[in-house]
């Protein structure tokens, strides 16, 4: 019954056309809807995952980058007495009010302080060591390159944070951050903006001789009597993941992220399976003759979900390089968008889903199959 069910798609392809860019429109939209959510919510580990490094301290139960406080100096000072430590870096993080051209009003910015050397950790993936020296001149900034139409001035302009002035003096990319505007500087320049000198810091990175002993340096780090333990320990995944779920979940967004995928499946399934019932219903007179000639009902209901299953798997390839066309668009303006290899594979067990319930309900149809149709 495949090969019937394959040629019939191919001879009357034109009743199964719509159910097909239904189909594929369905997956456009998950796969869409799933690399902006990826996109928007993983920007708030950009922090964590553009820099290098192995472990993070930062005070204990953070659960995203802008929710750190100041921790104590101890905890660079034990983190350097580990013999598996290399290096600890210092990372420093707050709020600030942008005020730039007056047409502009305030921005929200956020100020992240970071170590200038070449061969610093903290934005390691996205600063290159010529930018980092930029930040060398005093009160001097880098923003993402995206943001300077919202900050209202280019490489040069000078704005107010929190009352000093400062001067961009490099764009990057990759630093756009969810909720305001990131601002890279200086740890010398972000104590002037931030915190009034205080030598305290919201985070340190450490880089270890081996790697692959994150989770052992981890253990010994936090192994302190709990009265005296003033930061916490994570491994940089975990610290990543930490961030990502907690926006999520923990702000509700995800929740009705979740919401909307199940109203673009039940959509999906229910314009499809009419378009599919339609085309079934076109081919009632061949679905008659085959029943007259013995076919059961059992072997006509296989070859509409068979239908189903090619219908979907031609929908996924159109929807697929429509999401690849699309997320290029969104890449080359400057939209946050992410995919990855099981977003992919779930969204196109979804797709398929949507095909084989749509044919399943399709199946209706079949009763009206009826033999006497064709003395009529």
């Amino acid at each position: 019954m495949v090969p019937l069910a394959r040629k019939t798609l191919i001879y009357e392809w034109r009743r199964f056309l719509p159910s097909a860019l239904a189909i594929a429109f369905s997956g456009l939209l998950l796969l869409v809807q799933a690399a902006l959510v990826l996109g928007i919510f993983n920007s708030t580990a950009v922090y964590i995952r553009k820099s290098g490094g192995d472990l993070w301290i930062g005070y204990p139960g953070t659960q995203s980058i802008e929710l750190g406080r100041p921790i104590p100096r101890t905890a660079e000072i034990r983190a350097l007495m580990d013999p598996a430590v290399a290096r600890v870096e210092a990372f420093d993080w707050s709020d600030g009010d942008w005020r730039g051209p007056a047409d502009k009003g305030g921005v929200s910015v956020f100020v992240s302080g970071i170590d200038t050397r070449a061969d610093g950790m903290m934005f390691a993936d996205a600063l290159t060591p010529a930018q980092r020296a930029l930040l060398d001149e005093p009160d001097g900034v880098i923003v993402d390159r995206a943001d300077l139409p919202k900050l209202g001035l280019a490489i040069g302009g000078q704005a107010v944070i929190n009352g000093h002035r400062v001067r961009i003096v490099g764009v990057a990319n990759g630093l756009r951050a969810l909720g305001g505007v990131n601002i890279v500087a200086s740890l010398a320049t972000t104590r002037r903006l931030g915190n009034g000198g205080n030598s305290e810091v919201a985070y340190y990175l450490v880089k270890l001789k081996d790697p692959t002993q994150a989770q052992e340096v981890r253990a010994r780090l936090s192994a302190l009597p709990s009265s005296t333990q003033r930061f916490e320990v994570w491994t940089r995944s975990a610290f990543a993941r930490r961030a990502v779920v907690y926006w999520m979940f923990e702000t509700g967004a995800g929740i009705g992220v979740l919401f909307l995928a199940v109203v673009v499946f039940i959509v999906g399934a229910v314009i499809t399976s009419q378009t599919l019932m339609g085309a079934v219903a076109g081919s009632l007179g061949e679905y008659a003759t085959l029943h007259a000639l013995g076919v059961g009902f059992a072997a006509l209901r296989r070859i509409v979900v068979q239908q189903a299953a090619w219908v979907g798997v031609f929908g996924l390839i159109v929807g697929g390089l429509a999401t690849t066309l699309v997320v290029m668009i969104a890449r080359r303006h400057d939209v946050p968008v992410q995919l990855d290899p099981i977003t992919i594979v779930s969204c196109g067990i979804l797709v398929m889903a949507i095909a084989l319930v749509s044919g399943l309900m399709a199946v209706r149809a079949l009763h009206h199959a009826d033999p006497a149709l064709l003395l009529r």
